[in-house]
Formats: C-alpha cells, structure tokens, sequence
C-alpha cells in the first residue's frame, strides 16, 4: 500500500505515517526498562491436566432379606415354632419339600443342636446312621430319648449350604429364638457351623465348654465335633467323652 494512496482507511493511514516517523527517527527496534535473558528459552505453559474421571456411585443394595422374616412376627411358643418351621418361606429361599421339623418338648433336660438333618431323614430328626450314633452317647451319659429336645440349623438337609450368607442373614438371632423357647437345661451343639453361629470359634478357644444366651436367659453348653467327625474319626470319641464326663460335673 503506498503511503500517498487517499484510498487506505484513515486508521491505517495514520498507523504508517507514525511507523515511518520512527524509522527516520533512527528507532528499528523496541526497547524496555526491564532486562531480559534472551538466551532463555520462552517458557511454555502447559495445558491444565483434564479432572480424573470419578465413576457415578452404584446404587445402593437393597436390604438383605432376614432368614425368618420380621423378628417381632416369630412364633412365641414351642408348639407353633415347630409348625412354623416346616412352612415359613424365608427359612430356605421358598422352598419347604424336605423339611424337618425339631422334636421333644419345652424345658427338656438336654437340647441336641446339629447344622442340617440328616440325607435320610423323612418324617424325624436325625433317622439315619448320625442319629444311632447320637443315641448311643446320650445314653452313655443316661440320657432317655424323651428327656431330649432335638434340633437343626437348617429346616433340610442342605450339602452346600452358604454358611457365611446364613450368618450375616439373621441365622443366629433364629437360633437364639429358638433357644429360648425350647428352653433346655443344657445344650449339646454338634459340629463348628453350630459353635461359629453362636459365637464360639474353636481356632480361638480351645475350651468347649461355654454359655449361650436368650431372650429368656442362658444355657450351660458344649461345643462338640459334628457327628460326622465323630464317625469318621473314632479317635476323638474319646475327647469327647472326656468333655461329657467334666461338663456333668460342673
């Protein structure tokens, strides 16, 4: 654009007039109070990292649903927690085909706990090869069929049974229940599910001898190894019949 066209805006103009003023002034270049290392390479400012991606929170899980339903609804008597137990949809995920009811009655001298009843049992508690055993150490410690009161965890038999899940969905508080209804004077609990459900952890204490407590109060009890050990391994009859001696004398 030359200097003499009148057709360049005003501005630009005026711009190129003062640009050349400083030329034949002798000023080129641009000068500046402050010193400046021109050897430093300019610093570049780097982009601001982008905020780390936080996953939205799942949902929260619906509330675990408690073995035996609502607490306040459990029978208050014997004779209907027997009935009920046979019946009662939450006990074994709906399903009733199987199941075995406890026997005996309120207050008999020795409740018998085991985890689940046996594969062959029908119509009674422990019917098959576990229950003879049974029979012959009750009656080792002259313990008659009828002063006994026999009970599971489990309403059936049931192989594969999630013992972890069983705990933390109200297992114990069922057991308690049912404790405090049958209300023994003494407990046998037969096998480690039994003794972990109602707290006793045998890799802890060696002692099988414990206090178990209800609603009702609590029960003089004796953690024992499942029936099926007892069969399997004949060796430990003979701990066992030392512990049934000392339990009889405290």
């Amino acid at each position: 654009m030359s200097f003499s066209d009148t057709s360049a805006a005003p501005g630009a103009t005026a711009i190129a007039a003062a640009l050349q003023w400083w030329r034949e002034a002798g000023v080129e270049h641009s000068y500046g109070d402050d010193a400046a290392s021109w050897l430093t390479a300019p610093e570049v400012k780097s982009a601001a990292a982008p905020a780390a991606y936080v996953p939205p929170a799942p949902p929260a899980p619906p509330p675990r649903a408690l073995i035996g339903g609502d607490p306040a609804l459990w029978p208050q008597d014997l004779a209907a927690f027997q009935q009920w137990w046979l019946s009662e949809p939450t006990l074994d995920s709906g399903q009733s085909e199987g199941r075995v009811a406890p026997r005996g009655i309120a207050g008999a001298a020795l409740m018998v706990l085991v985890d689940q009843p046996e594969a062959e049992d029908q119509d009674q508690l422990l019917s098959g090869p576990l229950g003879k055993l049974l029979s012959a150490i009750l009656a080792s410690i002259g313990v008659a069929p009828g002063q006994a009161y026999f009970a599971s965890v489990l309403p059936r038999h049931t192989p594969h049974a999630d013992w972890d899940d069983l705990a933390s969905s109200g297992l114990p508080e069922l057991i308690r229940q049912h404790l405090a209804l049958a209300a023994p004077q003494r407990l046998i609990c037969f096998g480690r599910h039994v003794s972990s459900l109602l707290g006793h952890d045998p890799a802890k204490s060696a002692a099988g001898l414990t206090l178990i407590t209800h609603s009702h109060g609590a029960v003089s009890a004796l953690m024992a190894p499942g029936l099926e050990d007892l069969m399997a391994r004949p060796r430990i009859k003979a701990r066992l019949w030392q512990a049934l001696l000392d339990w009889q004398t405290v």
